[in-house]
């Protein structure tokens, strides 16, 4: 009987041997996660892909915050060009024309006016009068020569404002070229521009006050010769006219009558 059972035996152990991978094998063919449930498991292509949408989801993020820098630095820069200019010359300006216009204002004798000129020169310049006597045309000779006088001592005071501002434009010309210069907007800059061309107009006034006032006293000084030549014949005519004119007569030469 022990003979028998030995094969049997042996035959039981060699199925059993076989069926052992068939056995195995759905085990071994199981995948990861269900061998190990609840466990995390590593993918490679998700995390690579994750990788790239944070990086573009960044880059995104990048660009807002220098649009935003760029929309800052432009809201910056328009500030500035808005910004005022600190300084004004304005006032220093205006003084140096009121000064320029109260000298022109105290002209001596005959003003800077047309109906005065026109009144003065009907009155002083006309034609000698035949009637008026010789005292009245010697009167009228010395106002023409106070009115010349006066002329020149006015464009001489003229002259003298006019150097006076000189400095003064000097000053604000230099002050108005270093604001130019340190504008830090378009609007500083638009306004120290606007400044120096409302200086080059306050000298260009102070210039024109100038020859004005030259002019005026150049032609009371030409009215003057020209209503002594009339005087002049006027009495030459009165000194040659018979009977009125000039009478000869004896000169007493000394006071004893020798």
């Amino acid at each position: 009987m022990k003979t028998h059972s030995s094969p049997r035996r042996a035959l039981m152990l060699a199925a059993t041997m076989l069926a052992m991978p068939l056995a195995l094998s759905p085990m071994l063919t199981a995948p990861a996660h269900a061998q190990f449930f609840g466990r995390i498991v590593y993918d490679p292509s998700n995390y690579a892909q994750n990788v790239l949408t944070a990086a573009r989801t960044l880059e995104q993020i990048n660009n807002q915050i220098k649009s935003l820098q760029n929309e800052a630095q432009g809201l910056i820069n328009q500030a500035r060009n808005l910004a005022s200019l600190p300084y004004s010359s304005l006032q220093q300006l205006q003084q140096n024309v009121q000064r320029t216009q109260q000298l022109l204002q105290q002209a001596q004798n005959i003003a800077f006016d047309v109906q005065n000129v026109d009144r003065m020169f009907r009155q002083q310049y006309g034609r000698a009068s035949l009637s008026a006597t010789d005292a009245e045309l010697i009167a009228g000779a010395q106002t023409r020569w106070q009115n010349t006088v006066g002329s020149l001592q006015d464009a001489m005071r003229v002259q003298a404002g006019v150097v006076t501002n000189i400095d003064t434009n000097r000053t604000e010309m230099s002050s108005l070229v270093s604001q130019s210069q340190g504008a830090t907007g378009a609007l500083q800059a638009t306004q120290a521009g606007n400044q120096l061309l409302a200086l080059q107009s306050q000298q260009l006034s102070d210039l024109i006050a100038l020859i004005s006032a030259n002019g005026r006293s150049g032609a009371l000084t030409e009215a003057e010769r020209a209503a002594a030549a009339e005087q002049g014949r006027e009495q030459r005519r009165r000194f040659l006219t018979p009977g009125a004119g000039y009478q000869p007569g004896n000169a007493r030469m000394y006071g004893n009558g020798n």
